[in-house]
């Protein structure tokens, strides 16, 4: 039922899995760190048999034909213009945004920067940027959370740190809340040369210039209860940046980890926010 895909753009080329006719209402998902497409496989099956176009592309820096190794290439409005770029290049005038966390991330920025192109929004786990920063500044509980954000900014001594052991720091990361299988999976891709440089380049690339607006395109917010990275002062404030329609849904018992964790109750809501829209 999924297939395999090859995106080419000016950027290079993108791989991607993808479910569900040529002609269906096209759905764009965004995976976040350290992850892959394949963190969406039950949403982009699912969406698929629906009748959707459900497409995941392996980001900048994840897939190994769009994998530039200064840390500057990695900034926001590059990662946005992957987005329109992919969209593009399958033909998508207008699409259904979804992203988790960093994914979450460009797909908030996507929205403000290009509200045109998107019928709606549905983020995962990630609080709208303005929400977010705001609440580094003046939550003690929010500021603590990110602070693994510096230490992850410090050249290769992350990149030695997190593989070693057979890449224990990272497989701890995941709080044993997947399969080994698809931790395994994530492990093997970032194994690979350069390429957890290259995701950690997210980090890296430096805070986007400019600021971003409340987003008006119709907008889903999933949070789960128990997201160690975070917390819910910028989630409850995330609702104050969106003048569009707009819907919170708060996973309870379940981790950061919530796409793969309790992926019935995300695909349900998306499927929900996406019939509604």
């Amino acid at each position: 039922m999924i297939e395999q895909l090859s995106i080419p753009t000016d950027a290079g080329s993108f791989d991607a899995i993808a479910a569900g006719p040529e002609d269906g209402r096209p759905v764009l998902l965004l995976h976040g760190f350290p992850e892959a497409a394949v963190e969406w496989e039950h949403q982009v099956a699912t969406l698929g048999v629906l009748g959707y176009r459900a497409v995941a592309p392996d980001q900048r820096g994840y897939s190994p034909g769009v994998r530039p190794e200064q840390a500057s290439e990695y900034g926001i409005d590059a990662l946005v213009g992957d987005v329109i770029a992919i969209a593009d290049r399958l033909g998508w005038k207008e699409f259904d945004l979804v992203g988790h966390d960093w994914g979450g991330a460009v797909a908030w920025w996507a929205a403000d920067t290009h509200p045109g192109r998107l019928r709606s929004l549905a983020v995962i786990s990630t609080p709208h940027p303005a929400a977010l920063a705001e609440a580094m500044k003046t939550d003690e509980d929010q500021h603590l959370r990110s602070g693994y954000m510096t230490e992850w900014r410090q050249t290769r001594v992350t990149e030695r740190r997190m593989l070693e052991n057979n890449a224990d720091a990272l497989r701890r990361m995941f709080d044993w809340k997947l399969p080994p299988s698809k931790i395994d999976e994530y492990i093997r891709r970032l194994s690979e040369p350069g390429a957890l440089t290259a995701a950690l380049n997210w980090y890296r690339a430096g805070r986007p210039g400019g600021k971003i607006g409340p987003i008006e395109v119709p907008t889903l917010y999933i949070w789960s209860t128990e997201d160690a990275a975070f917390g819910s002062t910028a989630a409850l404030d995330t609702a104050n940046r969106v003048t569009g329609p707009y819907r919170f849904e708060m996973i309870e018992d379940a981790s950061h980890w919530v796409v793969e964790e309790a992926p019935e109750a995300v695909t349900s809501l998306l499927v929900e926010h996406l019939s509604s829209h």
